[in-house]
């Protein structure tokens, strides 16, 4: 039987931790190799900038680049999603008419960050309602796609939603889109690790990810994936880290040249990405999924018995994996967070779209015991406290 790794983590040990979904803990050996890239930083930062950074941050692309499937080329890290999605869409050649199609789950800052680019450029940011709960997934492909119109540009959609936790059907979306020459622009930051992600058969054009959350790598450690198809469209770096002038063009193989270097910031938890696809390989970490999904089923299972609400899909891996939203009575909320602060539980709760569901996310530090003292508290909650 798959153990929980409890001791591995620095968590403390009298919380109940059930919010890697929003912050992921780092692995304490993966800490490790962070805070020693940390202190070879300052024991020579110019040695370091200058001459070991290049060739690490050439090695922590390749190593994320095997993982997910493809080059390291192709693949250029950032402190966050949120940052890479800013960077992105400042260089996207977009005007007057253009629009950009996003589901109604997307999350709020990427939203932001395409709002304001329809604000600065006159185009059109649409949102179209999808089914939840989710059933058929071509139902639902077929009710995104039903927003598509002459004009639309760019798909942006999640690849696991942050406020339901399902597990879009992104491969169809990027199939359909590519046959009618649409750009795909794909939320990454809850898929790689808590999925398999294989970013070659999945054919993107875009796709932004966060390997501080269920990659447990440590936190400053997002990246952004560009298909060499379309890095000749990101030709404006907002921050421009090679020689050449305005409206200077992307060459094949120059997309990492042009975005990696973004100013003087401390690589570390980037440089760290190796260290921690490494600690999840040597831990058997698909079987420590296997077990973090069978502890989200039951409960999904318990505490829509608890409600008596209708699940936001039907309860297998193929809508979610560790992490799960669960419906709750709107007005129960309060009193469901009070129970979690009085039994030390960190775990957060969502809302959109008028419904208010409980989101828990399960990690290899988890235990039945974690999932059963859940169960308990909203229990407690939802009979009012």
């Amino acid at each position: 039987m798959v153990e929980p790794l409890q001791d591995l983590f620095l968590l403390d040990p009298d919380v109940v931790y059930l919010n890697h979904g929003s912050f992921g803990a780092c692995p304490r050996p993966v800490f490790d190799v962070y805070q020693s890239f940390q202190r070879d930083l300052e024991r020579n930062p110019m040695g370091f900038y200058g001459e070991r950074q290049p060739e690490l941050l050439t090695e922590a692309r390749a190593a994320l680049g095997s993982y997910l499937g493809v080059t390291g080329d192709d693949i250029v890290y950032f402190p966050n999603p949120t940052s890479a999605v800013r960077t992105l869409c400042a260089s996207l050649k977009l005007g007057p008419g253009d629009e950009v199609l996003a589901t109604n789950w997307e999350y709020p800052t990427l939203v932001n960050a395409f709002e304001h680019l329809a604000y600065m450029r006159g185009i059109r940011y649409c949102h179209q309602s999808v089914p939840v709960p989710m059933g058929d997934p071509e139902a639902w492909v077929d009710a995104y796609w039903a927003g598509v119109t002459p004009r639309t540009r760019i798909l942006h959609l999640s690849h696991i939603s942050f406020t339901t936790s399902l597990i879009h059907p992104v491969a169809e979306v990027c199939r359909r889109a590519r046959e009618a020459g649409i750009l795909t622009f794909v939320d990454g930051a809850h898929a790689v690790s808590q999925i398999p992600v294989d970013l070659a058969a999945l054919d993107a054009d875009i796709y932004v990810g966060a390997c501080h959350k269920w990659l447990c790598a440590p936190k400053g450690s997002g990246f952004a994936y560009a298909h060499p198809r379309v890095q000749a469209l990101l030709a404006e770096p907002h921050v421009r880290s090679r020689a050449g002038g305005p409206g200077a063009a992307i060459e094949p193989g120059a997309f990492v040249a042009s975005y990696q270097y973004q100013g003087t910031r401390d690589s570390a938890a980037i440089l760290s990405v190796p260290a921690a696809i490494a600690f999840q390989a040597e831990h058997d970490w698909e079987a420590q999924r296997e077990r973090c999904r069978g502890l989200a089923r039951q409960t999904v299972d318990r505490v829509t018995v608890l409600t008596g609400l209708e699940p936001v899909s039907p309860n297998d891996s193929r809508y979610h994996s560790q992490m799960v939203s669960i419906p709750v009575p709107d007005e129960r909320g309060d009193a469901i967070a009070a129970a979690f602060r009085a039994d030390n539980i960190v775990a957060v709760q969502v809302k959109a779209n008028g419904l208010r569901m409980l989101r828990v996310s399960y990690q290899a530090y988890n235990s039945q015991d974690d999932a059963d003292r859940y169960v308990a508290a909203v229990a407690k909650g939802l009979a009012g406290g």
